[in-house]
């Protein structure tokens, strides 16, 4: 899955914020994001958070023969992950191998292979500085188990024989990533994913406490001065130092919990509220005093009224209850009340029409709905008559181009 392009308009939002020295997370322009360093529980597992950016880091070890042309020398073997499940657009089955050779230890024609396992589990950007805390904080944490040599055989014990034994590590190589923006005119330490996408090149520093640099790569093919290469490596003294420190007090707390027999592990790291959100800490309350606070309280409170206010009904289905605005629920609309007054007038001028043809009283014949009724009049000396009156409901009455039609039909007497 290819990784999806930024906008225009995202990339010159991103060049502005740069420009006017401003970040999207609020950081300052030389400041990490936050480092969280967690232990498994097991020797040699660790997580590092790097703001969003996790790596999961894992140490083992094994006697293997060494190398015919490296007798004496043992093997250093980095492996780095880089799954689709920390970001899309990885391709899958994506690793980076290293090795290193290192006198370890010799064991009579053995020596040490020592695996650093990486695994990618998030990706926020600045990989690079994120796997080279957690290979450092890994391999600190490991211990290795202990072996004893007698005459040509070898012993290797487990960790309830003897205590395991820790590597012995001299210093902490710590990388640190600077990008460019326009060609080298600004700087930001730590880029995140967004500031990756638009960054013009990358210098990567790796060095210890002691501002040894141990390596610097550049990447991007931007041109650097060397007055910026020597800023950078000031800038990433400091960084280191704090980065140092702050993996020394992570490895102490977590070696102090171990000696005292407390809880470790990943499952002890995460907070309760990201496992159960509705679960919460017991609290003791006291009730001693209850009885005594509730009758102070109603002793203070203001007596209720004596009234009490009866309902009124204004409509059928309605009522009040105590003061308020009249409720006009159950009332005619003024735009219901304008129809039936036409509709009454409308009727009203049918009607007279019918007494002055007829010359007879008719009563009100009208109806809801447009229909024929058949009316018989008796009138002294005359043949009995019928007539059909045909009324138009209110609504047929409101159409501008139709008229009330009026019918009358004779039928002659039947001798």
């Amino acid at each position: 899955m290819k990784e999806t392009p930024l906008s225009n308009c995202e990339r010159r939002f991103l060049l502005r914020a740069i420009e006017e020295r401003k970040r999207l997370d609020g950081r300052q322009t030389y400041d990490y994001r936050n480092i969280r360093i967690s232990f498994g529980t097991d020797y040699g597992c660790c997580i590092v958070e790097l703001g969003k950016t996790r790596v999961l880091g894992q140490v083992s070890c094994e006697l293997v023969a060494p190398k015919l042309n490296r007798a004496t020398e043992g093997i250093l073997f980095f492996n780095l992950e880089l799954s689709q499940m920390a970001a899309p657009a990885f391709e899958p089955g994506r690793y980076l191998n290293l090795f290193l050779k290192i006198y370890l230890f010799k064991i009579h024609f053995q020596v040490w292979q020592i695996r650093v396992d990486l695994h990618l589990l998030n990706h926020d950007g600045n990989i690079i500085d994120a796997a080279s805390i957690a290979a450092v904080v890994a391999l600190c944490h490991f211990r290795r188990p202990d072996v004893s040599v007698q005459g040509d055989e070898v012993t290797l014990y487990t960790p309830e024989e003897r205590d395991p034994v820790p590597l012995s590590i001299h210093h902490m190589p710590i990388c640190v990533s600077f990008a460019f923006f326009q060609q080298g005119t600004y700087l930001l330490v730590d880029p995140n994913e967004r500031e990756e996408r638009v960054m013009d090149g990358l210098l990567v520093i790796a060095m210890n406490k002691h501002r040894e640099i141990c390596t610097i790569q550049s990447s991007g093919g931007i041109m650097l001065l060397k007055d910026q290469v020597l800023r950078c490596s000031k800038i990433a003294g400091v960084k280191v130092a704090e980065i140092t420190e702050l993996i020394q007090k992570a490895l102490e707390n977590d070696q102090k919990v171990r000696k005292e027999g407390g809880k470790f592990g990943f499952a002890e790291s995460i907070a309760n509220q990201r496992i159960t959100a509705f679960k919460m800490e017991k609290a003791t309350i006291d009730t001693s005093d209850v009885e005594e606070k509730a009758e102070e309280i109603i002793a203070e409170a203001e007596p209720p009224s004596e009234v009490v206010s009866k309902p009124v009904l204004w409509t059928p289905g309605t009522a009040q209850i105590g003061e308020g605005v009249e409720n006009s629920w159950g009332d005619l609309e003024d735009s219901e009340k304008e129809d039936d007054d036409e509709g009454g007038s409308d009727e009203a001028i049918l009607l007279d029409s019918i007494k002055m043809d007829t010359g007879i009283e008719v009563s009100d014949i009208g109806s809801q709905d447009s229909e024929e009724e058949e009316m018989i009049i008796l009138e002294p000396d005359k043949n009995p008559k019928k007539i059909r009156t045909q009324t138009t409901s209110v609504k047929q009455e409101k159409a501008p181009n139709k008229k009330p039609v009026k019918r009358r039909k004779k039928k002659r007497a039947a001798n």
